[in-house]
């Protein structure tokens, strides 16, 4: 009977030191890192959308003939603020669909800052400089929070793909990849802009 307890208690043991490395909790806390990581994005994302009816009540105030170009900011940041994709629903798909309304409002915010050039008063006015310090800011956390999105995709996609631990996913958890956020316009940004004067 002791020996069979022995026996018992040592082949417990290996099946817990092999268990602990199958992706029982790997996989779940990488799958958590993913979420996490994710809802950061949109929390920048986020933040810059609600800078941006500041950034434009600014400098309509100073250049409010420039319609066109404060409806186009106004327009995209609608679209961008529609398009919410939550961590359960994150396909390539969907993530082409932020992404492209994403890059809309950028684009859109670009052509306002070159708008904003034109007018040193509006340059010079105290709001607007706040404004375009603290969207720089949010760009640059946007940057870093997809950078941390990537880096914890990178992760989750290794465990569920690599062995052992993708053999516990296949078993138990059957997760699949997740998507990765990528250029759309290669081709266009692939050089470096030559700069002539």
């Amino acid at each position: 009977m002791k020996k069979l307890n022995l026996v018992c208690s040592v082949l417990l043991g290996i099946a817990s030191l092999n268990l602990s490395g199958c992706g029982m909790q790997s996989i779940p806390r990488a799958q958590n890192d993913v979420d996490a990581a994710w809802s950061e994005v949109q929390n920048q994302y986020k933040r810059r959308a609600d800078l941006i009816p500041n950034l434009v009540a600014t400098v309509k105030g100073y250049a409010g003939h420039e319609k066109e170009t404060l409806e186009a900011v106004t327009n995209a940041r609608a679209r961008a603020t529609q398009t919410n994709v939550s961590a359960e629903s994150l396909t390539p798909e969907n993530l082409k669909k932020f992404s492209a309304a994403q890059g809309e409002l950028s684009s859109a915010l670009s052509r306002l800052m070159v708008v904003a050039e034109k007018y040193p008063d509006l340059k010079a006015n105290e709001n607007f400089r706040d404004l375009q310090v603290q969207l720089e800011g949010t760009e640059n956390r946007v940057t870093i929070a997809r950078q941390r999105y990537i880096e914890a995709v990178n992760i989750f996609n290794k465990l569920v793909t690599v062995p052992p631990t993708s053999w516990y996913n296949s078993i138990f958890l059957k997760n699949e990849k997740k998507p990765q956020f990528a250029v759309d316009n290669l081709d266009q940004v692939k050089d470096a802009p030559k700069v002539t004067f």
